[in-house]
């Protein structure tokens, strides 16, 4: 048995152990550094996202109050009508104008609100989902 023949491949296997291990190294090393970045754009994406939704309530909130205003507005007009009708038939008659267009009101004030809470969602949503397509993507190249 040849001692150096054995020696040498062990030198071998060591130098090819060594390769490989600086080798994983670096590249665990370039991953950490993605992965710091990746935290701090995930990080960004929350707070845009928590900045879009406070701009939108703090919208809807205004918007709310606008509207109470001007339904106080519309009953008390409708009070007034109520009040100046002549006879029972025209106070029904008023009664049944108000109700269809104070139901008509709160048909198109629900419609509002909905499209814009859902506006809301979906902006406030957008920064978070383009994380998430960026976390897809490198897992995509991870795999390949």
């Amino acid at each position: 048995m040849d001692i150096s023949a054995n020696f040498a491949g062990f030198q071998d296997t060591v130098t090819e152990a060594q390769a490989k291990a600086k080798a994983a190294f670096e590249k665990s090393s370039v991953a950490f550094g993605e992965a710091g970045d990746f935290a701090k754009g995930n990080v960004e994406a929350v707070l845009e996202s928590s900045k879009i939704f406070a701009e939108g309530l703090q919208g809807i909130g205004s918007e709310l109050v606008a509207e109470g205003r001007s339904a106080f507005e519309t009953f008390t007009g409708d009070i007034k009508e109520l009040a100046a009708a002549k006879s029972p038939t025209d106070f029904f008659k008023l009664q049944g104008d108000i109700l269809r267009k104070n139901f008509d009101s709160a048909v198109a004030y629900g419609s509002k609100n909905s499209e814009a809470a859902l506006k809301l969602f979906s902006d406030t949503i957008a920064p978070i989902s383009g994380r998430v397509s960026v976390a897809v993507e490198k897992a995509r190249q991870v795999a390949a």
